[in-house]
């Protein structure tokens, strides 16, 4: 099968959403399966605004058709609410194709963080861009459950991997003997890193990644060491040097960085919210509770052994079947109800278009 993946976030963008789509065109290749990226790269940008790192794509509706068509796709799946996922969506809508979304991002917390905009209109907006999707694909479900209760229809479970041979546990300490509380991700004030870096811990904090908060959390955390951005086996290397990854984030959908982190046999001390819920078994992967300093504490008595193999159980092979299973599943729908048309035709119960 050869599928056109739609997304505004796209490399050199580094966020869990790229990286589960990166490993997603692997683990679908060594399948038979072909990925075709349709991305910002494809059409003028200009910055985000609050967050000119990322470049969000002018529309151009007859670019975008043109690109798709010559792509010469079996089927479409859009990552993203943004302007190149719009684009694909009216594509689809006018040509009367099946597609399929994700629901990657609560951008009603993402906007409310930044703007006094209600939840309620980021939602709705959600709502409007997804109501024609065929499937959309959630990673837990927990993020299910909220969905539904906000209205979301046709929910499709896409759980995410982790490499498991690159994030491992190591006989590391580039930090110090400890204890280490690591942040990773995104330094965006979404992310709430402030609850982590405030609190009151033993030993040394450390934030890994890059974001537009960066220079604020370093001037007003002095004490704390901001390493910049990792990936691969440095990233690995800055895990496995920790105690325990705190995960402050209210907002996040999934959390790729929670299973990294576990692969590499290292707790995870969060709040009970959607995502950390899914993922981390509290007492045994990590623990979760309202107090994030009793939380992070009490993870550093945990066995690493432990926590590693809690990750094991997600792994990219499993993940890109799911999301294959769904999209054959949609077009199988598809497929009968264009049979349905036809038959009705040929009764004389409805009229070509």
């Amino acid at each position: 099968m050869r599928i056109l993946l739609a997304t505004d976030a796209w490399v050199p963008q580094i966020n869990g959403v790229v990286r589960t789509y990166q490993r997603l065109i692997e683990e679908l290749k060594r399948i038979g399966s072909e990925v075709v990226v349709l991305g910002p790269e494809h059409f003028r940008c200009v910055p985000c605004p609050s967050y000119p790192q990322i470049g969000l794509a002018i529309p151009d509706q007859r670019r975008c058709s043109r690109l798709i068509e010559e792509a010469g796709v079996d089927f479409i799946h859009i990552a993203t609410e943004g302007p190149v996922g719009w684009m694909a969506r009216a594509h689809c809508k006018r040509r009367r194709l099946p597609f399929t979304t994700s629901f990657h991002t609560r951008f009603a917390d993402y906007v409310s963080a930044r703007w006094p905009v209600p939840e309620a209109w980021v939602y709705g907006f959600q709502k409007r861009f997804h109501r024609r999707s065929a499937g959309v694909m959630v990673a837990t479900e927990g993020l299910a459950a909220d969905l539904r209760r906000r209205g979301f229809e046709r929910l499709l479970p896409w759980t995410r991997g982790v490499d498991t041979e690159l994030f491992r546990p190591q006989r590391l300490r580039r930090f110090g003997d400890g204890p280490v509380f690591l942040y990773a991700g995104r330094v965006a004030v979404e992310k709430n890193i402030e609850a982590f870096l405030r609190l009151d811990l033993p030993g040394v904090k450390v934030v890994v990644g890059d974001g537009p908060q960066l220079a604020e959390l370093r001037a007003r955390y002095p004490s704390a060491i901001f390493t910049g951005v990792h990936e691969g086996e440095e990233l690995a290397a800055c895990y496995a040097s920790a105690d325990v990854l705190v995960f402050p984030s209210l907002t996040d959908t999934f959390g790729m960085v929670m299973l990294e982190a576990m692969a590499c046999g290292v707790p995870v001390a969060a709040y009970p919210v959607i995502g950390p819920k899914d993922l981390v078994v509290s007492g045994r992967s990590g623990v979760l509770g309202d107090d994030l300093r009793a939380a992070a504490l009490a993870a550093c008595d945990l066995d690493r052994a432990g926590v590693r193999d809690a990750a094991l159980a997600f792994t990219w092979e499993a993940a890109a079947k799911l999301f294959l299973a769904n999209v054959e599943g949609v077009l199988a729908q598809a497929r009968q109800r264009e049979d349905a048309v036809q038959r009705a035709i040929r009764m004389g119960r409805a009229r070509p278009v």
